[in-house]
């Protein structure tokens, strides 16, 4: 990666949420991660100390805003707010998931849209641009007043299907939101896309109406952004079983994998679970259904660029 400007210009932060992701990327950008400290008083206030300088230094603070969702999102507030305050340059937030998406619109009344709210608690905080990847709604980005990088995974996720040499392989929607992202990995794999009609009869609880599409003794690959409890993964999974495909893989960016998702999983139909690590898997959660792949080079790479004022426009693959 090309690094024009003194290396020593730019500083790596991270908070607790993802320090395998975060080290992986400093070690790609050949840096070492800034010294700072995240305690808590004893009534779980949040206490930060930023060891070294920052004075006119371009900042890249690293931290998934996933379990525990609010210690987690407060970490980055505070720490972006005593960099601020130290004076830094610059200071980008790398947020690889970003939580609260998922109420992106009021689809009821007298619901919040805490999507804006925590943009906006963001930019308040002192972050002059966003780096994220596959936020729950693309108009997301439009709800900051800063430059935000929305990074892509499903070409990872592409790549990785595309080396398993699957036969009669099929791209499925696990719902109508997700047929953007299985189009767009089927558009890079060649492959044929279908969609599960379901229904939501209340949160995190799904039901299999009906698919649209041929899967009948075919290979098939779920696709979505991200996976929480596992219900509608699962149990689209399951459905497509009983309807004929031949084997069922699932694939998504974000592995949330709260409640019951787990063991869902391991007693579902999905044969292998492929995640990215924007999000840090406990050790728990560790089991031979799921595997892990790092989307380290795409932030390193999308990070260089911006601190060397290039274009990051190549890296939007669809």
């Amino acid at each position: 990666m090309p690094n024009s400007r003194h290396e020593n210009e730019f500083k790596i932060f991270t908070g607790n949420s993802n320090k395998s992701l975060a080290a992986e990327i400093a070690k790609l950008m050949k840096h070492e991660l800034a010294d700072s400290e995240i305690k808590a008083f004893s009534d779980g206030e949040i206490a930060v100390s930023i060891n070294e300088t920052v004075r006119g230094r371009e900042i890249f603070v690293i931290q998934s805003t996933s379990a525990p969702v609010n210690n987690n999102l407060m970490e980055l507030l505070i720490v972006i707010d005593a960099l601020k305050r130290a004076s830094a340059g610059k200071i980008n937030a790398v947020i690889p998931y970003y939580g609260y998406a998922r109420q992106d619109r009021k689809a009821k009344a007298r619901e919040p849209i805490t999507s804006k709210l925590v943009a906006n608690l963001i930019v308040s905080a002192g972050a002059d641009r966003v780096i994220t990847m596959d936020l729950h709604a693309a108009q997301i980005q439009g709800y900051f007043d800063i430059p935000v990088d929305h990074l892509q995974g499903h070409p990872v996720i592409a790549d990785y299907f595309k080396k398993q040499n699957l036969e009669d392989l099929v791209i499925v929607a696990p719902d109508v939101g997700a047929v953007k992202r299985a189009r767009n990995v089927a558009a890079l794999l060649d492959a044929p896309i279908a969609i599960v009609d379901k229904r939501r009869p209340r949160p995190n609880v799904s039901e299999v109406v009906n698919v649209i599409g041929d899967i009948e003794g075919k290979n098939v690959v779920l696709v979505d952004d991200m996976i929480d409890t596992a219900g509608t993964i699962t149990n689209s999974a399951d459905a497509m079983i009983k309807m004929g495909a031949k084997n069922v893989y699932a694939a998504a960016t974000h592995g949330v994998l709260s409640g019951p998702a787990i063991e869902r999983i391991q007693n579902s139909s999905i044969k292998k679970m492929i995640l990215l690590n924007t999000i840090e898997l406990p050790e728990e959660k560790k089991i031979d259904k799921i595997e892990t792949i790092s989307v380290a080079p795409l932030f390193a790479e999308c990070m260089m660029n911006i601190f060397n004022n290039e274009s990051v426009s190549k890296m939007f693959v669809i």
